[in-house]
């Protein structure tokens, strides 16, 4: 039975997260969320089953609302063999097919691959106007990746060909630690009916938390 995911239940998680790195048990980088929990929420009451998820290397949300096991994903974040990966992709390289849920580290290298989804999928179950139900391609990104000619090119072949995805903006504003502004000065949000955005506040520190690991 998939777990029934609260805001303080996600967010119990990233802590426990946070208090092992600290404590020397994790010994890979981590990306923890914080501070969207009632977006993602709202989000993936929207994404089935049969959908896809598309992630980015701040992932531990994504996955766990998708029907993720919780001891499975610490176990890959701890590097344990008993992870969704095998210990081999820890916190930010996390995929698990059994759920259709998949990630990549890069910025924006998530884009493509959702398009390729996007095909394989049209290309079965043609068009959404000719089939009751088919997948569907949820792809998460950072407003980082939204300067990145993948992010764009991927949402205009997607429109163009009315490919089942949906890219969802996860505005923090920061990429590393530029806001919008820094970087595009007069910045103006890139709108398309298959891309949806929403912000939030991180309430942990991309860079400078000050606290050094000692493996």
């Amino acid at each position: 039975m998939k777990t029934k995911w609260t805001i303080d239940s996600l967010l119990e998680f990233e802590l426990e997260v946070k208090k092992q790195f600290e404590g020397g048990r994790i010994n890979a980088p981590i990306h923890l969320s914080g501070g969207n929990e009632q977006n993602l929420l709202d989000i993936f009451d929207m994404i089935t089953k049969e959908d896809y998820v598309v992630s980015t290397h701040r992932n531990h949300y994504h996955y766990l609302l998708k029907g993720g096991k919780a001891d499975t994903l610490m176990a890959e974040i701890r590097g344990e063999k008993e992870g969704c990966c095998g210990g081999n992709g820890r916190s930010m390289h996390i995929y698990d097919p059994s759920i259709n849920f998949y990630s990549s580290a890069i910025v924006s290298g998530g884009c493509a691959i959702s398009v390729g989804i996007g095909l394989a999928i049209k290309k079965k179950f043609g068009d959404k106007n000719k089939v009751k139900s088919r997948p569907h391609v949820w792809c998460f990104v950072g407003d980082g990746a939204e300067d990145s000619g993948h992010y764009i090119e991927a949402v205009r072949f997607c429109a163009s060909r009315e490919l089942p995805v949906t890219f969802v903006l996860e505005d923090n504003d920061r990429a590393v630690e530029s806001t919008k502004a820094d970087r595009w000065h007069n910045y103006q949000p890139i709108v398309a009916g298959n891309s949806v955005r929403y912000r939030y506040h991180n309430i942990f520190p991309h860079v400078g938390c000050g606290q050094h690991v000692s493996m």
